[in-house]
């Protein structure tokens, strides 16, 4: 099992930037795709982006792509994700999580195939 804690959230105005990073423990960081989801009030958790074990393959929804980027630093055991041009509509709860799978093939957005989350962080856009 991994342990994950997401910080970096917070309050930013409309077109501004936040930096939310996930620092991983317990399991070898390095083999396990990553990704991020978020939870609006009233709403489902959704997916928002994925990079596989190596950092090589990104995957994104659509509703981000070309304002957020997923990387990581397996040195850190870190995830990240940068998100610029901030809108009202991207406040939510955002969670980092762990694939289950070792080393999987390919890059997935399915939270099924997630097998640990973290306790989430607030981000807030004020229009």
């Amino acid at each position: 099992q991994v342990q994950l804690v997401e910080s970096g959230g917070g309050l930013v105005q409309t077109g501004g930037s936040l930096r939310l990073s996930c620092a991983a423990s317990g399991r070898t960081f390095s083999s396990y795709s990553m990704g991020w989801f978020r939870q609006a009030p009233g709403k489902e958790r959704e997916f928002v982006a994925t990079i596989s074990w190596s950092g090589a393959s990104t995957y994104y929804a659509d509703s981000v792509k070309g304002r957020f980027t997923i990387s990581r630093d397996n040195a850190k055991n870190t995830v990240y994700l940068q998100m610029n041009s901030l809108k009202p509509e991207d406040t939510a709860v955002y969670y980092c999580a762990a694939d289950s799978q070792f080393k999987r093939w390919y890059v997935t957005a399915r939270p099924a195939e997630f097998g640990s989350w973290g306790q989430g962080t607030q981000v807030t856009v004020s229009s």
